[in-house]
């Protein structure tokens, strides 16, 4: 049995340790950027030991993927678990509050399943995300592993405020701040409560009402404040940014990743690829299949479909043109705009505009993993790592699409779906 990775010792492991082998006809190695044949997979206690090639131990308790591909448990970094598409513009106020805590549950099992093992869950209601993160790590429901976000940070009547009802309704975004001291502030909070990443909305968006995209919304002093704020409390920064401006101005603040980046010009496409500290652009390109047809079947405001319509390929030939001149790229779905279940959907789109397969396996596994600052325990099928794999028919390097259709995930070591 030939070790790969000899420079890595394997974990010492305590006589009780629970083991587990995982083997295959092939595995993705998403580290070198190559498929690697007959793979043996070691998990104890929920994290790898070894990763060698042939046969697997006499006496091992295997779990034998025959004619399948491993890859490392995928990562979206761009969800809402407390989000539904079937539900737009205003027919979501026929629910009470915490029906859209409950929905979550369902969507987190739905991202678990579509192979998605690690997800950035970038703003949410009510501290929802928190609690299902504290849920999920107590062994209460099943789903992904969640980096949460809590409340997303935004200037008043801007993207992240509550857009949608009258003054006499009083009703007000959470964690919105209209100067650099009350964003800082903001960012304590969400900190306090729960949040493992701050998200904050630096432009207007699609989906909300009385914005445009383009609008810049905070300014680059503000940005900077809540990037300055959260890197000393040891945590990242997503922005919200689908305009030019905004987008050159959170890069410039020192935000980590710029969500959507929809309308970015060659200046931003610069400032990104030159940046010392590394930015990286999360880019939902696949979700307007979707809401372009069935968003108003779902009830979406057509002026909301309008936005739409009108970003959707701009951003599409921007991804292409920020992926040629080397911006560090991460898979984002935006997933709550379109069901979580398919998620895995935009593999394709990431190929067909301009990122080889490999490029986009990455996207969503290794690049995501160091944008996280968790690439010691996600991101790769590597001793050290969590036991987080998902099986695949055929090679994904060469059919992306079969990451559509995910036979078999486990997650710390334990089968969650499918199996031999």
């Amino acid at each position: 049995m030939k070790q790969l990775f000899p420079f890595a010792l394997a974990l010492a492991t305590p006589a009780a340790a629970e083991t587990i082998v995982v083997t295959a006809d092939r595995m993705v190695d998403v580290l070198a950027g190559r498929v690697i044949a007959n793979p043996v997979v070691t998990i104890t206690d929920g994290r790898i030991t070894s990763v060698s090639t042939g046969s697997a131990p006499a006496g091992a308790k295997v779990i034998a993927l025959s004619g399948k591909t491993i890859l490392p448990g995928l990562i979206d970094m761009h969800v809402h678990l407390d989000s539904s598409p079937r539900y737009g513009g205003y027919t979501g106020l026929q629910f009470t509050d915490s029906f859209w805590t409950a929905i979550g549950v369902q969507n987190a099992r739905d991202m678990l399943d579509a192979g998605f093992t690690t997800v950035r869950n970038v703003g949410s209601s009510a501290y929802s995300d928190v609690g299902y993160k504290q849920a999920i790590d107590e062994g209460l429901l099943k789903g992904p592993r969640i980096v949460p976000a809590a409340h997303a940070l935004g200037a008043t009547g801007g993207h992240c405020d509550q857009t949608y009802l009258p003054p006499s309704l009083k009703a007000k975004g959470e964690a919105v701040g209209d100067s650099p001291e009350e964003l800082r502030r903001r960012v304590r909070e969400q900190r306090k409560y729960g949040a493992e990443v701050i998200k904050v909305c630096a432009t207007g968006g699609v989906f909300s009402r009385n914005t445009e995209p383009g609008q810049q919304q905070l300014s680059e002093g503000e940005l900077r404040a809540i990037a300055e704020e959260a890197h000393q409390w040891g945590l990242r920064v997503a922005a919200h940014a689908h305009g030019a401006a905004g987008i050159k101005a959170a890069v410039r603040a020192g935000i980590d990743t710029i969500e959507h980046a929809s309308l970015v010009d060659d200046e931003g496409i610069r400032l990104a690829a030159a940046r010392k500290e590394p930015v990286w652009f999360s880019m939902d390109i696949f979700n307007t299949d979707y809401t372009q047809s069935e968003g108003k079947k779902n009830g979406v405001l057509e002026d909301n479909l309008r936005k739409d319509r009108e970003v959707a390929q701009i951003q599409r030939d921007n991804f292409r043109k920020a992926h040629r001149a080397g911006v560090k790229m991460v898979f984002g779905s935006d997933a709550g705009v379109m069901p979580h279940g398919m998620a895995g959907g935009q593999f394709k789109t990431m190929v067909e505009y301009g990122m080889t397969p490999m490029e986009a396996i990455q996207a969503a596994t290794r690049n995501a993993a160091q944008a996280l600052g968790r690439d010691r325990d996600v991101g790769a099928i590597a001793v050290g790592r969590y036991g987080d794999i998902v099986a695949v028919d055929g090679d994904p390097t060469q059919d992306v699409r079969v990451l559509e259709r995910v036979s078999t995930v486990i997650k710390g070591g334990e089968v969650v779906k499918g199996g031999s």
